[in-house]
């Protein structure tokens, strides 16, 4: 187990189950930062603010912008315009770099290094590390202390990444795909890590392909496409305004007067297998669709509201995007 300090002040608790204040210190930001190579324009006039305290994941498809940005971030990169601070500071200084930890895809680890030298080496650059068996444990790594890096599997791999980024008890740590490689039990172990890390106070940057692991760990969410920012916001409001949630029922009326209801987005009728009447209706407002539905079909049977995924919210937001774009 972890033991960290705790926070200072205790406020209500958000979704993550973090201790918030009222006004959360910013520990990172993009100025209106534009970042090319060449020809090419990896991020346009983005604004990015990370606050203190909980994940914010940081989505969008391949080449959208997101290693970029991490790169900016963790002053591996300079931008060509606006400017990059994290802990109100240039990235590449001592004083950030000492507070930051990193897990990205690519850890270019030594082979030949044992698991605990690897730690013991990853330590020694900080002024204040965790303890070394804290990280082990936390990693889940016990028992694999002796075995050289090259003779881990791809999962144990990860774990031992995660347990470098953490040896610095850094206050941001910036998470690039971390449970890729990892098993479904081993990835919600690592949920659980990351939920304490940010209930003592730790502010995280996430960014994965797992719509799900975004959905259960952010606290907010921006996505990414082609180089700008094109949402910003918790999941739930995300999935809601982007996909709307979904009314299933039997109903008698026909699919033309059911795409003439205000609010409507999509009707769906399922194949012909299906129970006769039964359809499925997106809508943002769903509640003031069912009353309309109730109105022209009192007979309505076999309701049921569901909420949107993240992942139909994220091809929403990036199809539409696409689109607009290519007008």
């Amino acid at each position: 187990m972890i033991v960290l300090p705790e926070a200072t002040r205790e406020e209500p608790t958000g979704r993550s189950g973090r201790l918030t204040t009222a006004t959360p210190t910013p520990v990172a930001r993009l100025d209106a930062v534009t970042k090319t190579y060449g020809p090419v324009t990896a991020l346009r006039e983005v604004r990015l603010t990370v606050p203190a305290g909980g994940v914010l994941a940081l989505l969008g498809p391949n080449g959208a912008g997101k290693t970029t940005a991490v790169k900016l971030l963790l002053g591996l990169a300079q931008p060509t315009k606006g400017r990059v601070s994290v802990f109100g500071a240039d990235p590449r200084s001592a004083a950030s770099r000492t507070r930051t930890g990193v897990m990205l895809q690519t850890g270019g680890v030594p082979p030949t290094l044992r698991v605990r030298e690897h730690l013991d080496l990853f330590s020694s650059y900080y002024p204040n590390p965790l303890p070394v068996g804290e990280c082990v444990a936390a990693a889940g790594l016990e028992g694999l202390e002796k075995r050289k890096f090259g003779e881990l599997s791809g999962g144990q791999k990860q774990r031992l990444l995660f347990a470098l980024a953490l040896c610095g008890n850094p206050d941001l740590l910036f998470l690039d795909e971390p449970t890729t490689g990892l098993d479904v039990e081993a990835r919600r172990v690592f949920w659980d890590q990351i939920k304490r890390l940010v209930r003592h106070g730790k502010t995280i940057l996430l960014t994965t392909h797992y719509m799900e692991e975004a959905d259960a760990l952010a606290d907010r969410i921006v996505v990414l496409n082609q180089g700008s920012i094109i949402a910003e916001d918790t999941p739930a409001q995300i999935k809601t305004r982007a996909s709307g949630r979904r009314i299933r029922c039997v109903t008698r009326l026909a699919t033309e007067e059911l795409r003439k209801l205000s609010g409507a987005l999509e009707v769906i009728r399922p194949c012909q297998d299906a129970q006769p009447g039964a359809v499925e209706i997106r809508a943002v407002d769903a509640e003031a669709v069912l009353r309309q539905l109730l109105a022209l079909d009192p007979q309505l049977a076999e309701i049921e509201i569901t909420k949107p995924r993240l992942e139909e919210a994220f091809l929403t937001l990036t199809r539409a995007d696409d689109d607009s774009r290519n007008i």
